[in-house]
């Protein structure tokens, strides 16, 4: 999916649109997002040596996570939000220029709640993992 298709499925427009493109593989979803310097996020984050803010990186990850609930009869008509994250490790930073691709899968679901795992990668470089629970509210509640 393009960005175009991604905003079929997800809520969320530039510059929260934090993705450029997602497949679903099995049942990992894999996007990948490339860091130009000129995000929001980075300027300022740190002058004179930038990188993306952790909690960025778990939006990237959150954002790939909801690729995977685009076919849930509860997507359709609901924003997912976060509901937790856990077990959250930052490895390595990253930085303008750095391609970063994002691995993410369902463990499990409870209706409406959804949890899954995900990993940031830039290259051979973990640099950050997460556990993440979501929960699909309808769009009348939010």
């Amino acid at each position: 999916m393009n960005k175009k298709e991604l905003e079929t499925i997800l809520p969320h427009r530039p510059p929260m649109l934090l993705l450029d493109d997602a497949t679903v593989e099995g049942d990992h979803a894999i996007g990948h997002v490339t860091i130009t310097g000129e995000e929001f996020f980075v300027q300022g984050h740190f002058p004179g040596n930038p990188i993306v803010p952790g909690v960025i990186q778990c939006e990237m990850l959150a954002q790939n996570c909801c690729v995977l609930l685009a076919d849930d009869p509860h997507a359709h008509d609901s924003i997912p939000m976060y509901a937790g994250l856990d077990t959250v490790r930052f490895k390595h930073p990253i930085r303008p220029g750095d391609t970063v691709t994002l691995d993410c899968t369902l463990t499990r679901s409870h209706g409406i709640f959804h949890f899954a795992h995900g990993e940031a990668r830039v290259g051979d470089n973990v640099c950050c993992t997460a556990d993440m629970s979501f929960a699909l509210v309808p769009k009348k509640q939010v």
